[in-house]
């Protein structure tokens, strides 16, 4: 991959960071540097209110559970960026499709071996 393209999916990447990163202030976070996800009250003891709040509650952990994930392969792909490893498949080492990573620049595996993985599951 030449640098002129490397540097474009880097600025995909630093703005999906940037991205994550504010909706992960948003719900709150896991990271230690920000408060953790709160829990909803409505201010009333209803059971329809607790389980709403229930049910709020675990969408925001599920949410901010993808979010976190997110997070982390973008930062393994920039990582990747220093290693000189951007952009090549991590099962069988082949150059990943331009057009997957334009689609997701933190993909690390080529849709073949995704397909594959995907299918073994």
């Amino acid at each position: 991959m030449d640098t002129i393209k490397q540097e474009h999916f880097k600025e995909l990447l630093i703005q999906e960071k940037q991205r994550i990163q504010q909706e992960l202030d948003e719900l709150g976070s896991k990271d230690p540097n920000r408060p953790d996800a709160e829990y909803p009250e409505s201010g009333s003891n209803s059971d329809e209110d607790n389980a709403a709040e229930i049910t709020e509650y675990a969408d925001m952990i599920s949410v901010e559970a993808r979010l976190e994930s997110e997070l982390k392969d973008v930062n393994k792909a920039l990582e990747s960026m220093d290693k000189g490893t951007y952009g090549i498949c991590k099962y069988c080492g082949k150059e990943i499709d331009e057009k997957r990573l334009e689609a997701r620049p933190a993909s690390s595996s080529c849709i073949p071996c995704k397909k594959t993985l995907t299918q073994e599951m």
